[in-house]
């Protein structure tokens, strides 16, 4: 299947045979055009085959602009943000996040953190229009995961005492840090599933064969918790003891409980049993330059978060030990620790005292774009192909949310960074939401190869 590189909910992505080494200049010299960066671009990656390629073709880009390029080499995004944010410069991660390795992608970030939708909007308009003059370097630096690492040492000290957890490493760039941290804060460190080769974890939409290898780790351990993240280590994953996965939006809303917000402003495909909580609630669209859009113009401590757990610190908050510095940008490493350090080694029990309202995720994939556009046009029209029973009300924000009978919730939207569907389903109740997921998904597949049949 043949894409052009698009910008979607996070950065740019595409095929790795179509992100080539002109359309990659193409965009970072448009990037420098528009965005400020104070002359100077940090440039980490993932761990996928293809990012070693593609920081290289970013840094001779950057240089090429006339500005210096400082190869930060396998970093967390998180962790390049923040040393780009403490250097007052711009950063270019080269990732596909959770995406398979046959893709990849690149973030943006100028001085004030990662670009918005208008800053997107300007790259693309700027295409073409840059003339590289040359005369910048190319520099390294070795310091920026040690700087991440300080960061929650700082701020969390021992709090993890006592904590047995186990860490699914696979292939995710973050994986040694995220252990070292842990052990630093006093807990008990298990390593489960390392992989050499490149593993799309979707925090968001856990698939069953990662759940059911979860629970079978947790059943051979004696662990509070296991703990993982994706590729490049800005979603969280979270399991209790028996190696149930706690939904990302859960960890969003403990996270925001435990750091003191007076805002949450999180996407509308978030479980909306934060809306009962004592925080204001801002709704956006799916993504995180709109989540952060949605922060710059709250009024308060606000923070944000996605249904993929990762959770974007916009105010100075304080830790068990010491101050936690903003960082609005994606980051999986607090919401770990945020529910770890305040569940008195029981996961599940913190998560039950939150409101019971319970979501599920799932996903088609690979699915031309036309189709699914098809479909959701089909789906405006009339939702009853899908949604089995006349809704109460509909959501346009991003896709389409309907709100049905008995305070439940069906969402279905294509995905903005590959080509796949995804559908969102609330209930009030845990095997109910799991039916209408399975029935949900049933009914989507059938209208999409309606679709595909012409």
């Amino acid at each position: 299947m043949t894409e052009v590189p698009r910008f979607g909910t996070s950065g740019l992505r595409g095929l790795v045979s179509e992100l080539t080494d002109d359309l990659v200049t193409g965009h970072v010299a448009a990037f420098l055009s528009v965005c400020e960066t104070a002359g100077t671009v940090l440039v980490g990656g993932d761990l996928r085959p293809s990012t070693p390629r593609l920081m290289e073709v970013v840094a001779r880009a950057i240089a090429a602009s006339g500005a210096r390029a400082v190869i930060c080499g396998a970093v967390p995004t998180p962790a390049l943000a923040l040393a780009a944010a403490e250097a007052g410069a711009g950063a270019i991660m080269v990732t596909g996040s959770h995406i398979p390795a046959d893709r990849n992608g690149i973030k943006f970030y100028g001085r004030r953190g990662e670009i918005t939708k208008a800053d997107e909007a300007a790259i693309l308009s700027a295409l073409g229009r840059t003339v590289p003059r040359g005369g910048g370097e190319i520099a390294r630096c070795n310091d920026v995961a040690d700087r991440y690492h300080a960061r929650y040492v700082g701020a969390f000290g021992t709090a993890l005492n006592g904590l047995r957890i186990g860490v699914y490493t696979h292939s995710a760039v973050g994986r040694d840090g995220l252990m070292a941290i842990l052990r630093a804060l006093g807990a008990e460190v298990s390593e489960l599933g390392r992989a050499p080769d490149f593993v799309a974890l979707d925090t968001e939409a856990v698939d069953r064969a990662t759940r059911d290898r979860l629970r079978t780790w947790a059943a051979g351990a004696d662990l509070h918790a296991i703990v993982s993240t994706d590729g490049d280590s800005d979603r969280p994953l979270l399991t209790d003891a028996r190696g149930e996965v706690v939904p990302g939006d859960i960890l969003g809303q403990i996270t925001a409980r435990w750091a003191g917000a007076e805002v949450v402003v999180t996407p509308v495909s978030s479980n909306s049993g934060v809306d009962r909580g004592p925080a204001r609630v801002i709704r956006t669209r799916i993504g995180s330059p709109h989540v952060i859009a949605g922060m710059a113009a709250a009024d308060g401590r606000a923070i944000g978060y996605e249904a993929n757990g990762g959770v974007l610190l916009g105010f100075d908050a304080n830790g068990p030990a010491g101050p936690l510095p903003a960082l609005p940008t994606r980051d999986a490493v607090l919401p770990l620790l945020a529910v770890l350090a305040s569940c008195a080694g029981d996961v599940a029990a913190r998560v039950a005292a939150e409101p019971a309202v319970f979501t599920a995720q799932g996903r088609l994939q690979e699915i031309p774009r036309d189709r699914m556009n098809a479909v959701l046009a089909r789906l405006d029209a009339d939702p009853l192909p899908l949604t089995g029973e006349a809704p109460v009300s509909v959501d346009r924000t991003d896709g389409l949310r309907w709100s049905l009978p008995g305070d439940r919730v069906i969402h279905v939207r294509p995905s903005g960074n590959a080509p796949e569907m995804r559908l969102y389903v609330e209930a009030a109740d845990r095997d109910a939401t799991a039916t209408m997921l399975g029935e949900g998904l049933d009914r989507l597949r059938n209208l999409l190869e309606d679709a595909g049949r012409g």
